[in-house]
């Protein structure tokens, strides 16, 4: 996706994170939603970058998203 930047991509998890708050699991949520619609580069991107300025939730979503990566491969 041309034009990411990591702020972009940290900004975009806070909002979903926001959003996600009072799901019964919002970092699950938040990691679901991820995985489903972001590409794997924007993933990595984000990834990439632990200081990335993500909130508590959204930092706790990435988490997740890293750990069924690497279980997955």
């Amino acid at each position: 996706m041309s034009g990411q930047t990591v702020e972009k991509l940290a900004y975009m998890a806070n909002q979903i994170a926001r959003n996600m708050t009072f799901d019964a699991t919002p970092a699950a949520s938040i990691a679901e939603h991820i995985t489903a619609f972001w590409t794997p580069v924007m993933i990595d991107m984000l990834l990439a970058q632990s200081n990335a300025g993500l909130d508590p939730l959204a930092a706790e979503a990435m988490a997740k998203v890293a750990a069924a990566r690497a279980h997955a491969g």
